[in-house]
């Protein structure tokens, strides 16, 4: 795949419509691909390779989803596999989770923010694989342990070499997980053996001791609230022979205080106009909950570039929310304001709010309000929010 192709997504659903939905979910950003039928995926990932992600339902005729992600576990090993499930099927997940070394499950009916989020997350987890697939074929035994770590990455790395011993380290990786000092030389055993490493050590053991370099994630807590995700890939040269391992760390602290801004967000976004209460009041309570957020990100202590990049989602959602707010008080309070002032803020505003396409209902009526005094020049000046 050329870097402009999209990511290619495979549905499989015996349901037509559910298909149709999926397409129409997907096709702005992902070349989606779909069939009904389970026994013809596997034909049509060999014709259209490579895929990035399988999304399967677990009840179809034929051949189940479990069934279905264990064929593309075999054949396509780093194709990121998703699975559609209802509540009655917990056995058949925990059976994909373990047969089809599944990245994920929905629960039907599912929430398409969430599930895009999660496709989104598997697209980009495929493209890291096949990064690193496409690093152990190119590089050679002098200097693979060199180029397979770069300091530039957001993603930390250790190249281990077959004997176990430290033959290259970049400093994202160092940083994550709290080494200091040139650990170069150095076995995996010695370096994991400090005392807040200890846990850490178990997990990468267990990695490093699956068969084929399988890419397998897991949650370590690093230092106090500090989390990063660890996996680990086989390094082989061009003769198929091993060489060692590459230990690759993401810091995941960002995850949880996301999720805690996904949430404001989202009751704000749901919040109709004709609900008993106004909306300022929700407003205003949002904005208090942004700066205990905000707090917490910054008291994280982590530096990194997924914190940063939540640490500036946060401010510009409380930008937007104050735009609003000022906008609403201005309104109600000046005869006279001047109107293009409040079209910009609120155009500000637009621009900061992190779901563009669901603006609250009372802010889409307090935009209506602006426009029709900019047209008219009458402001009726009352609270909209």
């Amino acid at each position: 795949m050329s870097e402009n192709e999209r990511p290619r997504i495979l549905i499989v659903d015996d349901e037509e419509a559910i298909l149709e939905t999926m397409t129409f979910t997907f096709m702005d950003v992902y070349e989606v691909l779909t069939t009904s039928d389970p026994t013809n995926a596997i034909g049509i990932m060999e014709e259209n390779a490579p895929i990035a992600v399988v999304i399967t339902d677990q009840r179809m005729p034929g051949m189940t989803g479990v069934e279905l992600l264990s064929e593309v576990y075999e054949r396509f090993p780093e194709t990121i596999r998703i699975i559609l499930t209802g509540f009655a099927d917990s056995e058949a997940t925990i059976k994909a989770i373990n047969d089809g070394h599944i990245y994920g499950y929905v629960n039907k009916p599912w929430e398409p923010d969430e599930l895009k989020a999660l496709v989104r997350r598997a697209v980009e987890l495929h493209s890291l694989t096949l990064e690193n697939r496409r690093l152990v074929d190119d590089l050679r035994d002098a200097n693979l342990f060199l180029e397979a770590v770069m300091d530039r990455l957001r993603t930390g790395a250790i190249a281990v070499d077959a004997d176990g011993v430290v033959r290259a380290v970049n400093h994202p990786a160092k940083a994550f997980i709290g080494i200091e000092g040139d650990i170069v030389g150095q076995t995996i055993g010695s370096v994991m053996e400090r005392e807040h490493l200890e846990e850490l050590s178990e997990r990468v053991k267990t990695l490093a001791d699956e068969a084929g370099g399988t890419f397998e994630e897991l949650d370590i807590g690093v230092g106090a609230g500090h989390r990063i995700r660890v996996s680990v890939q086989s390094l082989l040269n061009e003769d198929e022979i091993p060489l060692g391992r590459v230990i690759l760390f993401k810091e995941i602290s960002h995850e949880p205080l996301t999720r805690d801004l996904e949430e404001i967000v989202g009751r704000l976004a749901e919040t109709k106009a004709s609900e008993p209460g106004p909306l300022r009041d929700t407003l205003e309570k949002a904005l208090v909950d942004l700066a205990s957020l905000g707090g917490r990100v910054s008291g994280a202590g982590v530096e990194s570039a997924n914190m940063s990049e939540l640490r500036e989602r946060v401010s510009r959602t409380q930008t937007a929310i104050g735009n609003w707010l000022d906008v609403d008080d201005t309104m109600a309070g000046d005869a006279y304001p001047d109107a293009q002032m409040l079209r910009d803020r609120l155009s500000v505003a637009a621009q900061r709010w992190p779901r563009s396409e669901s603006l609250p209902e009372g802010v889409v009526a307090l935009s209506r309000a602006v426009e029709s005094y900019y047209e008219s020049g009458e402001n009726p000046r009352q609270r909209i929010l």
